[in-house]
């Protein structure tokens, strides 16, 4: 009997006791910060910021004026932190550095006399019209050269272009140009079907997603679904129901079935009918037969008889018919860094590892150029954080303050770089990420900044140029809340904000 007993009385005094230790720490205020060191004008102001915001967070602090070095703000500085993404910073950074900012991507069409095919370069801004516009062009093509002769070296056959249009019923998908790992290291095997997690391929088309545009129904009735692009590759199960009141609402969702590697989606819950179209972006499984699939599709609208899709690599002797460039890398680093787009930031490091081993990208080779020109040329020691990827999706990515204040001190001494980089950023209550952040109309200081955020972590990184004119970098990183982000970044706002109004 009493020894029966033993393991409940073990486990109540355990549960008490960890009750307390949880109604301790909801309870407690902000930790004392300690070993703070900087600048006396921003000392007390700074840390009475943190410590009256009374947040639970690890948190590391960097601010240095940029002409001077000077340490303004530092606390926790060598901590590693996951750094979400700030992690494009070292990808922009490298890619400034390591590629032709000039450069354009290509995807291209070719055809011989029994396949068309289709050739991604990469791009990874290719957008639906952009891929509806080769077809067009492989469809006038072929109605202008009608019944002349073309000559097919590869396997010597000359037909006709009006043979050629019945002839051809296979589209064949040539992704070679950079690795068929779909997921960065240390991705979560659960993200699922969401537009940020979309799988990376070097041929990819509207990110990687379909557009689904949501309106009311009948009120008891199924709510309406159209998507962009329409097309064979995706199966649609629509369970959703418009209602007149918020009784048992339901929130919309739209989800993949991405656990079975399939592009079947599931609609469900309640929209109300007085409710204005509303568009979800959701990702798809296989980018790569994706885009074929689609493009396959226009060509059959215009009456090119493609039956087959598949992959394959380009063979010799075939005949250009399209193409499609892209804007330059620069404009593709502005967009990537403003809306803090992971796709772009995956190519680019695909791109690095291409461009500097001349073979296929991957993330390994990528990575390894960007962390040798980080430790040789940046001044970073690579041995004492960890890069997984290049948007930041990776859990297993960490850096600290001192690691991002040494690479944006770095690229604002180097005039090489420093324009351009200075160029890709959200500016505070402007653009991008920070549009709806920093909002000071009053303040002649410009902030410009790259955010960073994942479920309990939220960082800030950038350059802040004061009402004086100072310059300074900066670095917030934060990990380990629980709650929702909005505080922890209204935190940051805070911090930043006083700064620009302190006379160094």
């Amino acid at each position: 009997m009493f020894t029966a007993k033993m393991p409940i009385v073990k486990n109540t005094l355990y549960c008490c006791h960890l009750l307390g230790i949880i109604f301790l720490f909801s309870c407690s205020k902000a930790p004392a910060l300690i070993n703070v060191k900087g600048h006396k004008k921003a000392l007390d102001n700074i840390t009475t910021i943190i410590q009256e915001s009374g947040l639970q967070t690890n948190i590391g602090i960097k601010i240095v004026e940029l002409e001077s070095n000077e340490i303004i703000y530092e606390w926790n500085t060598q901590a590693l932190f996951n750094p979400a993404s700030n992690n494009k910073l070292y990808t922009c950074i490298a890619a400034l550095a390591m590629l032709d900012t000039g450069k354009t991507f290509s995807t291209s069409v070719y055809q011989d006399s029994i396949a068309v095919y289709l050739v991604g370069g990469g791009d990874p801004h290719l957008t639906l019209n952009q891929l509806d516009t080769m077809a067009q062009t492989i469809s006038d093509t072929l109605k202008l050269h009608l019944g002349q002769d073309y000559w097919f070296q590869n396997n010597r056959i000359r037909m006709r272009t009006i043979d050629l249009a019945k002839k051809i019923n296979y589209l064949i998908l040539d992704d070679s140009m950079l690795d068929d790992v779909p997921y960065g290291p240390g991705w979560m095997w659960d993200e699922g079907s969401w537009w940020y997690a979309a799988q990376i391929s070097a041929l990819s088309v509207n990110e990687n997603c379909v557009d689904f545009y949501v309106t009311p129904g009948i009120i008891d009735h199924p709510v309406s679904i159209k998507t962009n692009p329409v097309t064979r590759y995706i199966s649609i199960t629509n369970q959703s129901i418009t209602v007149d009141d918020t009784t048992d609402f339901k929130k919309l969702k739209i989800t993949r079935d991405w656990k079975k590697l399939n592009n079947s989606f599931a609609i469900t819950g309640n929209v109300l009918d007085t409710a204005s179209t509303d568009t979800f972006q959701r990702n798809v499984h296989d980018p790569t037969m994706y885009s074929g699939t689609v493009f396959a599709e226009m060509l059959q609208s215009r009456g090119i008889n493609i039956e087959h899709v598949i992959k394959g690599i380009l063979p010799a002797g075939t005949m250009k018919v399209a193409e499609h460039r892209s804007k330059p890398v620069q404009h593709a680093l502005t967009e990537f860094m403003k809306k803090s787009e992971n796709l772009t930031a995956e190519l680019l490091v695909k791109h690095i590892g291409a461009v500097v081993y001349d073979t296929v990208g991957t993330w390994n080779n990528g990575l390894l150029a960007i962390k040798t020109f980080l430790h040789d040329t940046v001044g970073i020691d690579t041995n004492t954080f960890r890069l997984s990827d290049g948007s930041g999706v990776s859990r297993y990515n960490y850096s600290s303050p001192d690691h991002f204040i040494k690479l944006l001190t770095w690229a604002y001494n180097n005039k090489t770089v420093w324009d351009k980089f200075l160029n890709t950023f959200p500016i505070g209550g402007w653009d991008g990420t920070l549009e709806d952040r920093m909002q000071n109309e009053e303040s002649l200081a410009k902030i410009i900044a790259k955010t960073g955020t994942l479920s309990g972590v939220s960082c800030l990184s950038g350059y802040i140029f004061t009402t004086r004119g100072d310059p300074l970098a900066f670095s917030i990183l934060m990990n380990g809340y629980v709650d929702e982000a909005k505080p922890f970044r209204n935190l940051q706002d805070k911090i930043v904000n006083a700064l620009t109004e302190i006379k160094l």
